[in-house]
């Protein structure tokens, strides 16, 4: 595999930032007052929440595979290995550049909620 990394897309990264920016600038998130109370036994748990899922049926023999067939399914298997190693590879690229805009963000975001705190 070689490992030559495509340019970046500022245009690409930029729409992703403008929707995590929607997603951190809606009105309705305030966050919650550090002087409130709460009980743990208030606190919701994950097995609460979550259903468990419905058993599956056994799946039917598979039908003896030609050799065609299992070469296929080796080359979907590596190319979907490869596919994965390429997208953590510009994950990756663009994580530190990501954090370092949500830092600026939340830190900018954090400084107007406790200046309003003040006023």
């Amino acid at each position: 595999m070689d490992n030559h990394k495509p340019p970046h897309d500022p245009d690409h990264l930029l729409e992703d930032l403008k929707k995590i920016q929607d997603l951190l600038d809606e009105s309705g998130a305030e966050p919650p007052l550090l002087t409130e109370s709460f009980e743990p036994d208030n606190i919701p748990l994950l097995s609460d929440v979550v259903t468990p899922a419905p058993q599956a049926p056994e799946p039917a023999a598979a039908p003896p595979a030609t050799p065609a067939a299992s070469e296929l399914n080796r080359l979907d298997l590596e190319l979907r290995a490869a596919a994965q190693l390429i997208l953590q590879d510009v994950l990756d690229d663009f994580a530190p550049q990501i954090e370092a805009e949500l830092q600026r963000r939340l830190e900018a975001r954090m400084q107007r909620l406790l200046a309003q705190r003040k006023t």
